[in-house]
């Protein structure tokens, strides 16, 4: 296989994670290591093990939080609670993911698909999302955020009347949210996914299939990486190859609907796909 040279190369260190790698994880030499060999090697051991687990990333602690998230949130508190905030310099595709999403969305809602009572916007940020696809679509909403900062202008400006209609807001960590059984219709992650790591992704994606209503559909959004993965340690994202996403979403015991390619972006930016499952 394609990889497997690189992944006998890296093997010894591999097998010492937990015991050296974890303790210095942040160091130049292992974040080099990370960036130029460990996803290398990340396919080989997917088909290998039944779970991929990114000790080096994960592991170490920085006040109480694991420092994979403690960045990520770290990263967050710098970004404006605006469009622009929550697109980075790419606000212009706006419209353009909206309408893919709109489009994606019209495919699993309706008579004899999923009901449009009820929909969840994970890592919803201000509600960009919410309320460009969701609300025109489903009764009531409910929203989740890290960022109470996103949550209370969503709520107080961003979102107009359609607050009205937001049943509960949620101030959580998505890799420790635990939804209610039998509640929501659609399920939406956008940009989200790649913020968690391989076990705790997993380990949403099969506590949401059991909040899933009858015929109700989990839809993920995410940059998806040309080749085996890639780490941004900046603001602690993972950006997948769409098979290690879809095996990902296999072990969580879903069934994978379809998968959607948004078009329209400009080639620079990262491919960005659309999976429905339940």
């Amino acid at each position: 296989m394609e990889f497997s040279g690189t992944h006998r190369a890296f093997c010894d260190r591999w097998a010492k994670t937990d015991d050296n790698m974890c303790r210095h994880s942040m160091s130049f030499h292992l974040h080099n290591t990370l960036r130029q060999e460990f996803f290398a090697s990340y396919l080989y051991l997917l088909e290998k093990t039944p779970l991929v687990k990114l000790y080096p990333v994960t592991c170490e602690y920085i006040k109480g939080e694991k420092q994979f998230y403690y960045r990520a949130q770290n990263f967050y508190q710098g970004v404006p609670a605006s469009e622009e905030g929550m697109m980075g310099d790419f606000v212009a595709i706006s419209e353009v993911d909206l309408e893919g999403s709109r489009q994606f969305l019209k495919k699993f809602v309706g008579p004899g698909k999923a009901s449009t009572k009820r929909a969840l916007d994970c890592g919803c940020g201000i509600g960009r999302v919410s309320k460009g696809v969701l609300f025109p679509v489903f009764e009531t909403m409910e929203m989740l955020d890290m960022m109470e900062d996103f949550i209370l202008h969503a709520h107080e400006c961003y979102l107009g009347d359609y607050a009205d209609r937001v049943e509960t807001y949620y101030v959580y960590n998505l890799q420790d949210f635990i939804p209610l059984p039998d509640r929501y219709d659609v399920i939406w992650m956008q940009w989200v996914a790649c913020h968690l790591t391989d076990k705790d992704l997993m380990e949403f994606l099969t506590r949401a299939k059991e909040s899933l209503r009858p015929n109700g559909v989990i839809i993920m959004k995410d940059n998806m990486a040309r080749q085996g993965c890639r780490l941004d340690p900046v603001d602690s994202s993972i950006i997948r190859h769409l098979d290690i996403m879809k095996s990902i979403i296999q072990k969580a015991g879903l069934t994978i609907l379809d998968a959607e390619k948004q078009e329209g972006f400009p080639e620079i930016i990262v491919p960005v796909w659309m999976i429905a499952m339940h």
